[in-house]
Formats: C-alpha cells, sequence, structure tokens
C-alpha cells in the first residue's frame, strides 16, 4: 500500500467531508488574495505525531505554503511548545484547521498512549505491537502514530500475512486442517507471507508444533502462570505473541515471561487525542 496515494486519499475525502461546496463563512469574510501566519501550539504533555500528515494538509488547499518545523514527529512535547509555523493564503490555514487538529490531536494521543507501554518494558526483549482495531481510513495513520510512539506494527490488514484464529480454526475443521490450507492456499498463490496461529490453550500449542510450517504462534488469553509454561514447551522454535486481557499493569509480568511480542488493541482504540491547538500569529 503506498503511504502518499493513502494520504492523498484520505485527504480528499475527509475535505470533501467538511468543505463540501464551499466554507462559507470564510469565503464571505476573507478576500482570497489574504495572507497569513499561525502556529501549532502545545496545551498537553506528550508525544508529538502527524507533522508529516498536516504539511500535506496545508498544502493540498495552497501549494505555495510555508511550514517551518520545530519539533519532530516521535518527540516529547510539553505545554507551551510550538510544533511549528505555517504561513500561507488565509482561506487554506482556515479550512485546514479542524482536519489538521482532528489527526494530530489523535496520532499524538496515539503516539503517547503507546510510548507509556513501551516504557513498562525498558530492558526487556519484547516488543509492544497494535492491532486492526484503529479507526476506518485512518489505521496507516494510526500505525505510523505507534511507530512514533516507539511501539512495533503488526499486519497492516487482512493482505499482509496469514492470521489464522479462533473462529478461523473452528470453521476450518480444526487446527491442522487450518494450517495445512493455508499453506498450500500460499503455495498455489505464490504467496510469501508470513502465518500466524492462534492458540487458547496449552493443547493448541502441542497441535500447532505438530504440524508445524508457521512462524509465530499467538497466545489468546493465557494467564502469566501459563504463558510461562507456554514459553517453555515453544523453547524458541517459533516467535511468540501475547495477546488480550493485557493491561498497562499486567504488561511487564507478561514480558518477562519471556514472549516475543505482546499485542495491544488500547494503543489505538482507547486512546485520549492530545491538546493542541492552531492559532493565527502576527508576521
Amino acid at each position: 500500500m503506498q503511504l502518499n496515494s493513502y494520504i492523498n486519499d484520505f485527504i480528499d475525502l475527509a475535505f470533501r467531508e467538511d468543505i463540501g461546496d464551499g466554507d462559507h463563512t470564510s469565503l464571505s469574510i476573507i478576500p482570497a488574495a489574504t495572507t497569513g501566519k499561525a502556529q501549532l501550539l502545545v496545551k498537553q504533555e506528550g508525544v508529538l505525531s502527524g507533522s508529516f500528515v498536516a504539511e500535506k494538509i496545508f498544502k493540498k488547499l495552497d501549494r505555495d505554503i510555508n511550514i517551518e518545523f520545530y519539533i519532530a514527529d516521535g518527540s516529547p512535547i510539553a505545554p507551551g511548545d510550538i510544533a511549528f509555523t505555517v504561513k500561507g493564503k488565509v482561506l487554506a490555514l482556515l479550512q485546514a484547521e479542524r482536519l489538521v487538529l482532528n489527526v494530530m490531536q489523535r496520532m499524538s494521543g496515539i503516539a503517547t498512549q503507546t510510548s507509556k507501554y513501551v516504557s513498562e518494558l525498558k530492558g526487556l526483549k519484547t516488543k509492544v505491537l497494535d492491532t486492526r482495531k484503529t479507526t476506518p481510513c485512518m489505521r496507516l495513520l494510526d500505525k505510523m502514530a505507534v511507530k512514533h510512539g516507539g511501539g512495533e506494527n503488526h499486519r497492516i490488514g487482512l493482505f499482509d500475512m496469514v492470521l489464522i484464529k479462533d473462529n478461523h480454526i473452528d470453521f476450518a475443521g480444526g487446527i491442522e486442517n487450518a494450517i495445512k490450507s493455508a499453506r498450500n492456499y500460499l503455495a498455489e498463490k505464490n504467496l510469501n507471507l508470513k502465518i500466524e496461529v492462534e492458540a487458547r490453550s496449552i493443547k493448541d500449542i502441542e497441535s500447532i508444533m505438530k504440524v508445524g510450517g508457521i512462524q509465530r504462534i499467538m497466545l489468546d488469553n493465557f494467564s502469566i502462570e501459563k504463558t510461562r509454561e507456554a514459553i517453555a514447551i515453544i523453547n524458541g522454535k517459533y516467535e511468540t505473541e501475547s495477546s488480550g486481557g493485557i493491561t498497562i499493569g499486567n504488561l511487564r509480568q507478561y514480558a518477562e515471561c519471556g514472549v516475543d511480542y505482546i499485542s495491544v488493541g488500547a494503543l489505538t482504540h482507547q486512546i485520549k487525542s492530545l491538546d493542541l491547538s492552531l492559532k493565527a500569529i502576527d508576521y
């Protein structure tokens, strides 16, 4: 998936939703040739994300707009910081304002949330992964924000990894059938994709390992004690991922069991947007 094309399509859709047939408030008040300057003001502590997208949003409305960045995405921010200043046609500044803030506040909120989870695992090998629990049509932006917060991206969608979960297994008639069917499909389609299989019990793990031919085992809703047992059984033969029922309070305990990854849906679907504002300034 091409990032630039994806972002351009997203911006077009967002403007169609917001501007419609015209920003009649701004058009009725501001002469078309008027230029001005604004700054993105930070009002809450966190991690910045979304400046790259903000620039594309502004330039979609005014190709000659000028942005001066002072803080890079992925950097810590505090109240009073100025992330960037932007100078150009006032109509463009006004029409882009809400979309820029919606995107950057959400992305910065995700980056901030992710950084808290990542900090809990300091000194351990375990990586924090995001999930597909993202806002529709904003997935790549959500996942970009996770990276800015120090996390790692799981699969982007249904197309870039084979992840055999509980319903797949049940509908396929069991673990063995599911794995063998997936392997045959990839061979027939000449696809080089990793296969991950969800395990709901120690017995599932034993079945997965008996069939083999996969890359990662997901330990779904395992207790900490059962996770330790599972890691001992797998013994480094496959990548391991813990998922389900994991909070920032027990994250490190799961990581200390020796899992390679912990996937956390809360990185993208239980976040608070960071408080930012775009304010006009003299120049």
